[in-house]
């Protein structure tokens, strides 16, 4: 027997449907996947002997599956021929005369019955299932002192809604035995992989549906209905704008003002947002407002560093940004690119290591970084769970060990005589019990005696390149990243791989002085496309050979393109609909490698021809790193000129800080900058013998020449 509101007729599992209603609940059976444990939770909890909790609450975001659980859990009433009611947040106001009014309806009572009695006369175990609950916030107190307390023994009543129970349920010593709590998760791949069969969405597109989904139900549904919609679809997310937006009409439902917006996308495009980035991407707002407001949001959750919403609403919301507005999205991501810049400047060890893991995370959507970067994900202290330190004592034995398992005795003979060469550079890579599990070489090759370079091939063959097609200056660093594996994995793709490459892009960025990074592959095709990606290149005429393997060698030239221009150029990269046709900027390409003395001539000259800007023209300095490596030109001369001539004048204006060296800024001043007909002019002007004036002229251009070098070849670093 079917009556309004209540199910308590015998299942028809088996049977042909005699009403709409057997329709729709064998359609509801059929469609339904998962939830296995929330379902055998919930049927112990009816039919022991003593209930082990009397209120259920479950939380989620919306399209979770929350209601789809609960018609589920109608169904196993139904089987074990309990008494079930439902009451919707939605359809019932917020009061106590309303709530009142809806359960009297749901259970059939009459209007003058007691609710109390009636529901007590409802039968041995009954079940009340509340839906929505976030529409009914306004009587979670009064359900909670008032009306739930009085219910008959042996009611369960099931409270779901978007989010966790306020902190009285959690708090309070009487609820706290009788209470249970399930976050819904997303679906699990093979639940996916059921549900998509059910829904005839062919197979090729299993795993595309499912990486754009993440198992999130409500998503799972609308891809499945355009499916039939769209018969022979290859499904492209960002061809497909009605999709996102009905899943951020579920995921987002009330978005106060611009800047709220403007913090929902952030939040979505950096890993985890703080407060302090915030304040940063929205500075005329209040971060802490926006914060709190974003803690609140049932999509978002609390991590270790800040706030991060689930996958699923940060893939709707970034590519919904993307759609919408590719100016505002590039606009995001330089403002949050600027605060980790600056951050990195700031920071050191631990701290510098996960502002890079955000850095990389900005480029999780690009086809090319996406399969090797996919794992790299910040747990506890490390990534993956692994922590960061120098070699120990103990260690040496453990890594020459890995190395010959890997390549052979000869390599480990090679990686033991680097250890005892440069100890302080090799990173070692722990797991929580302490135990290296990976680590890597950093090799500095600038001061190497010949003895020591000709006892590694790889080592020989970067040295003999250098010396040929870039030599270093003085001042200059070279890095070899000799040896760099996982004790599981070697050199594949995975946790500990990620945490080598932020390593090694913490050393590429705050190294001063570096000139030209090495990195050898055992597999370097596994590695190509990563590699170009952040303008590491194959070098084929350094590759070398170990124990009768061969190895690839990639490398960069820092020099060529620096750091701030690397940054810029990953950016754009990024940021690009077709990554790969990317080129380096062509404000970097044509830089002049000067040696001390080349540079020191070229700088007198161009103070000679200061005031002559077509003198400066011909000068070697405008293809210099001073000039080309740290501007955004479109390469014309005179633009390179004019950063010249306010390079060389900043610098010398520093000189006039110094008491010291006020005397050669001066007759710096006087002869170049703002020069007198004559040198005896000039020192006239400053009331100077000639000798002491050309003493101090001499002094300042040292001064000069030795503050303008350091910028030359001191400013890899961020």
């Amino acid at each position: 027997m079917f009556k309004a509101g209540t199910v308590d007729y015998m299942d028809t599992q088996d049977k042909a449907p005699k009403s709409l209603a057997e329709r729709l609940h064998q359609a509801r059976r059929r469609q339904f996947v998962g939830r296995e444990n929330e379902r055998s939770l919930f049927r112990a909890a009816i039919t022991a002997d003593e209930q082990p909790f009397y209120i259920l609450h479950i939380h989620g975001p919306g399209g979770i599956g929350k209601t789809s659980l609960l018609q589920q859990f109608e169904e196993i009433c139904r089987e074990a021929v309990i008494e079930v009611w439902m009451i919707d947040g939605r359809t019932t106001d917020p009061s106590p005369e309303s709530f009142i009014t809806a359960l009297r309806n749901t259970t059939g009572l009459a209007e003058d019955a007691s609710i109390l009695e009636g529901l007590a006369a409802k039968g041995d175990r009954r079940v009340l299932l509340i839906d929505n609950y976030e529409r009914l916030g306004m009587l979670d107190r009064w359900l909670r002192e008032t009306l739930l307390p009085q219910l008959p023994d042996k009611t369960l009543v099931v409270i779901a809604g978007r989010r966790p129970p306020s902190v009285p349920w959690r708090t309070d010593p009487g609820w706290q035995p009788l209470v249970r709590t399930i976050s819904l998760r997303n679906l699990q791949p093979d639940e996916v992989q059921s549900y998509l069969a059910v829904r005839q969405v062919p197979a090729a597109q299993h795993q595309t549906v499912l990486n754009f989904t993440h198992g999130y139900p409500l998503a799972l549904s609308l891809m499945a209905d355009m499916f039939i919609y769209k018969p022979g679809l290859k499904f492209q997310p960002e061809k497909e704008p009605d999709i996102v937006k009905a899943l951020l009409d579920r995921l987002v439902s009330n978005v106060p003002s611009p800047a709220h917006r403007t913090a929902l996308q952030a939040c979505a495009l950096v890993r985890q947002i703080t407060e302090s980035l915030l304040s940063e991407i929205i500075p005329d707002s209040d971060p802490h407002e926006l914060f709190e407001w974003l803690r609140e949001l049932s999509i978002i959750e609390v991590g270790s560093n800040g706030l991060f919403p689930h996958d699923l609403a940060r893939d709707a919301l970034v590519a919904d940004l993307r759609w919408r507005d590719q100016n505002r999205y590039r606009n995001l991501h330089e403002r949050v690119r600027q605060y980790y810049s600056a951050r990195l400047q700031a920071t050191r060890g631990h701290e510098q290591q996960t502002i890079l893991v955000d850095y990389i995370f900005l480029h999780r959507d690009s086809p090319v970084v996406q399969p090797y970067f996919n794992i790299i994900q910040a747990q506890g202290q490390g990534i993956g769970g692994f922590l960061t330190d120098i070699a120990r004592e103990g260690d040496w034995d453990v890594l020459k060990e890995m190395v010959e398992r890997f390549e052979g005795p000869e390599s480990a003979d090679l990686a033991a005589f680097w250890f005892e060469q440069q100890p302080r550079g090799v990173v070692v890579f722990r797991n929580q019990e302490d135990a290296p599990m990976g680590f890597m070489t950093l090799l500095a090759l600038e001061n190497l005696e010949a003895s020591v370079r000709e006892r590694d091939p790889a080592v020989k063959a970067a040295w003999e390149y250098l010396y040929s097609h870039a030599p270093l200056r003085v001042g200059e660093r070279a890095v070899y990243v000799r040896f760099w594996m996982a004790a599981e994995s070697y050199q594949n793709i995975s946790t500990l791989q990620g945490l080598i490459a932020v390593n090694a892009v913490r050393y590429y960025l705050t190294t001063p002085g570096l000139a030209f990074s090495f990195f050898p592959c055992a597999e370097p095709q596994l590695w190509t496309a990563i590699f170009a990606y952040a303008d590491l290149h194959r070098i084929p005429e350094i590759d070398f050979s170990v124990g009768g393997r061969e190895y690839g060698v990639f490398g960069h030239d820092w020099r060529v393109v620096p750091p701030t221009s690397w940054l810029d150029l990953l950016a754009e990269r990024e940021i690009s609909p077709a990554p790969e046709t990317v080129v380096r900027p062509s404000v970097v390409s044509p830089i002049l490698v000067l040696s001390r003395p080349d540079f020191a001539e070229a700088l007198l000259d161009a103070l000679r021809d200061f005031t002559r800007p077509d003198m400066l023209l011909s000068n070697p300095l405008l293809r210099s790193r001073l000039v080309v490596g740290d501007i955004e030109i479109d390469g014309e001369d005179r633009e390179r000129v004019e950063f010249l001539q306010q390079v060389i004048g900043e610098t010398a204006d520093y000189l006039k800080e110094s008491p010291r060296d006020l005397k050669y800024y001066r007759a710096l001043y006087h002869t170049y900058l703002q020069p007198a007909p004559t040198q005896a002019k000039a020192a006239e002007l400053l009331d100077l013998p000639m000798g002491t004036f050309r003493r101090h002229l001499k002094n300042g251009i040292e001064r000069l020449t030795e503050l303008l070098w350091q910028q030359e070849v001191g400013a890899s670093g961020l």
